[in-house]
């Protein structure tokens, strides 16, 4: 299991993306307040957010609060001013992966904080930054490749043919 960590998330659809992705996977989602939208059930349900109710969401008053209830140790922050690549990470079960909001990134005191801990999804210069929720659907899903996919369906409907199954 991964623990999605948003800090100070602003945009609903963004949130939304990301809850699909955490019930997709699992993972459990992690709001830090100030959040800049109401996930209440009356306004998730006006939403659409049909699949909210199989993600584990929790919410904390601000990073202090987080890591007081939490205890997290294991801990990935994905900044795009981080000096090496997330695919140099070497992720592990229960690990949490942190990300900022979409208009500040997560503080750089912060940052500063956990310099073993800082990595970035490579782009181009001229990019200022990728999606946030394209940014934690990478990295969540190379956390699991390494972890080899646990507990996820390994196949789909498609019948395969026998060449392929076979090595030929």
């Amino acid at each position: 299991m991964l623990n999605i960590v948003l800090v100070e998330p602003e945009i609903p659809q963004n949130t939304g993306n990301i809850a699909r992705t955490c019930a997709a996977t699992g993972s459990v989602l992690h709001l830090i307040r100030p959040l800049g939208f109401d996930i209440s059930e009356r306004a998730v349900r006006r939403a659409g957010l049909d699949y909210w109710h199989l993600v584990d969401v929790r919410v904390y008053d601000n990073l202090e609060d987080f890591f007081q209830k939490t205890g997290a140790e294991r801990i990935w922050l994905l900044s795009t001013k981080a000096p090496r690549s997330y695919a140099e990470a070497a992720f592990e079960d229960g690990d949490y992966l942190i990300f900022g909001k979409e208009t500040k990134g997560l503080p750089e005191p912060f940052l500063d904080e956990h310099p073993e801990s800082c990595v970035r999804i490579p782009m181009l210069a001229a990019a200022r930054s990728l999606n946030l929720g394209n940014s934690v659907a990478i990295t969540v899903y190379e956390a699991l490749r390494q972890l080899d996919f646990p507990a996820l369906q390994g196949f789909g409907k498609m019948k395969v043919p026998s060449a392929v199954t076979d090595g030929k």
